[in-house]
């Protein structure tokens, strides 16, 4: 599952591929969101871990973006 971060006053949005399915995204979305001083934390395929303090999240896009995904992978 794709996820796309849209960050105030940046010109360039988070994309992280994830594999949990989109209500669990979406019930992590909302608690950060809904949290004073909350942190929007989503651990990648790989293991890493991406943390964005919700203060600072404009919009987030969730999708299935890996579904046609083109190209060498490590």
């Amino acid at each position: 599952m794709e996820v796309k971060i849209g960050i105030q006053h940046s010109p360039r949005e988070l994309v992280i591929d994830v594999e949990q399915d989109l209500d669990a995204v979406e019930q992590q979305v909302n608690a950060a969101l809904g949290a004073d001083d909350g942190v929007l934390s989503l651990t990648d395929a790989k293991g890493r871990r991406l943390l964005v303090a919700s203060a600072k999240i404009a919009y987030v896009e969730i999708g299935s973006g890996t579904a046609g995904a083109v190209g060498f992978r490590s």
